[in-house]
């Protein structure tokens, strides 16, 4: 088994193309839109939720069934392409004609997300959770993320909003030592609603990493 290598991509305002307009499309191009990605659906039919993001002018959509040429005439013109039509042949010419234009593609129909897998993922606050399982089954994936999400608690993301505020505070002091802040009772305390005093242990554990 070849492994892949995990990456975040900042998309916020690149034009991403998603080929496709049932609702894997429309799943897709939801994600895309909660980073703020320029969304752009090439399909001659489209789901009403496409159709009125398109009407609200949420994403751009162009009628067409997909043509190479849209992606190979101006591949400067996408940052990002995913395959979702219920056609894995006419997906399999996406990621050929993406690929050869040397843009990062995913294809939905493909066990293993194509070039570019898409993980499950989990958003709370400034925390992201993803989880593959290599194409084994992306509800396989989605299982393995909600159980991830389960074991994360409000003291952790207040944990996270403290290590944000004391790093900005002293943005020279180096990494805070998170597992000596962990063991020392800081999520206890935040969970306590004791946060000043958490705030002070975990200001310890950086100034100590810091010495």
């Amino acid at each position: 088994m070849t492994h892949r290598y995990p990456v975040l991509l900042d998309l916020s305002g690149q034009r991403c193309l998603v080929v496709g307009g049932g609702p894997v499309a429309e799943r897709k191009v939801r994600g895309l839109l909660v980073v703020a990605a320029d969304v752009t659906v090439l399909a001659p039919t489209a789901t009403e939720g496409l159709v009125r993001a398109a009407s609200a002018g949420r994403v751009r959509w162009l009628r067409q069934a997909f043509d190479a040429d849209v992606i190979s005439a101006t591949p400067a013109r996408w940052r990002f392409v995913v395959a979702t039509t219920d056609d894995p042949g006419v997906n399999h010419q996406v990621v050929v004609a993406a690929t050869h234009a040397g843009i990062w593609v995913n294809d939905a129909s493909a066990p293993d997300g194509g070039p570019a897998a898409l993980p499950a993922v989990h958003r709370d606050g400034p925390l992201t959770l993803t989880v593959s399982t290599g194409g084994v089954h992306p509800g396989a994936a989605g299982w393995l993320r909600d159980l991830a999400a389960g074991s994360i608690g409000p003291e952790h993301l207040a944990a996270l909003d403290l290590v944000d505020e004391v790093r900005a505070a002293s943005p020279e002091a180096g990494r805070p030592d998170w597992r000596a802040a962990v063991d020392s009772g800081m999520l206890d305390l935040i969970r306590e609603g004791r946060v000043a005093e958490a705030k002070e242990r975990l200001q310890a554990c950086l100034s100590s990493s810091s010495d």
